[in-house]
């Protein structure tokens, strides 16, 4: 039986992406019938949960004084600018 020869680090390197993408392929698929089954037999499907699900964020509120403090500073940016686009206008 002839001995099989030795990969190159690109094509080893290859095979190896290869091989996650197709294993990656065949848990959606399982996933798929799976779900596929579930609906078939009556029961509600349930997806598991992810292991790396984050936790939704709070929305973040600001004071009134740190609003009126942000409008003002954008107030006066915008100013600047019109005083600025202003002055080459003319």
């Amino acid at each position: 039986m002839p001995r099989p020869r030795k990969l190159s680090v690109d094509e080893e390197t290859l095979l190896k992406a290869a091989l996650e993408g197709l294993e990656l392929q065949r848990q959606r698929l399982e996933q798929q019938i799976e779900e596929i089954r579930q609906r078939l037999s009556g029961s509600p499907a349930r997806r598991p949960a992810k292991a790396t699900a984050k936790r939704a964020r709070r929305k973040r509120t600001l004071s009134p004084e740190a609003r009126k403090r942000i409008s003002e500073a954008q107030k006066k940016r915008w100013a600047e600018y019109h005083k600025k686009k202003g002055k080459q206008g003319a």
